[in-house]
């Protein structure tokens, strides 16, 4: 989106503008688990992004266990393939449920944060391309293993890289989608946001 201020862009941002951090100031994250409003659907969508992290964690993990020689091609190539396939189609369902059913929910119950909301659809955005990028990058790594150490090793290096910083833009996104998020839910409670 062209709006979104470039100083905030997901590669380079180091969290929320400050005025967008006003209800995770009243909020703040250690508060969270022992709030009454913390209901299901909050708790649920919170374990999901605690997925999204580990299965991130466990991708750059086994990357690097490959780029560094700890780990051979197939036993890397079987640990790595089912879990980024997973990784990839859960993270494009979750992001339609949040842009078409939950972020327009969010916004109409706390108008002040609509530029905040924008920056996660934008943040959206930027991770698909990232996403179709990274899938089209894995296809071509893999492809690679099957020619052997010396063919697979520039590959590595390169998808590694690119795969490092998807997740990084990930967790960041991920972060700043839950200093926005919860804090309204907190404030209002599920049901009084029809999300029961």
């Amino acid at each position: 989106m062209s709006d979104i201020d470039p100083q905030f862009a997901l590669a380079s941002r180091n969290g929320l503008p400050d005025d967008l951090r006003y209800l995770v100031e009243r909020y703040p994250r250690e508060d969270w688990a022992g709030h009454a409003n913390l209901g299901g659907m909050a708790q649920f969508w919170l374990e999901r992004h605690a997925m999204f992290r580990e299965i991130g964690g466990m991708l750059t993990q086994s990357l690097g266990d490959y780029r560094e020689g700890r780990l051979e091609a197939q036993p890397f190539a079987s640990f790595f393939v089912p879990r980024l396939q997973f990784f990839l189609q859960q993270l494009h369902g979750h992001h339609q449920i949040e842009d078409m059913h939950y972020f327009p929910v969010f916004v109409q119950a706390e108008a002040g944060l609509r530029r905040g909301f924008a920056l996660l659809d934008n943040d959206h955005h930027v991770i698909h391309e990232a996403l179709e990028r990274n899938a089209h990058g894995a296809n071509a790594f893999l492809g690679k293993l099957r020619e052997g150490r010396d063919a697979a090793r520039f590959a590595a290096d390169s998808y590694g890289d690119d795969t490092e910083k998807l997740v990084a833009m990930l967790m960041r996104h991920l972060e700043d989608e839950e200093d926005l998020i919860v804090p309204v839910i907190l404030d209002r409670g599920e049901e009084t946001l029809g999300l029961m």
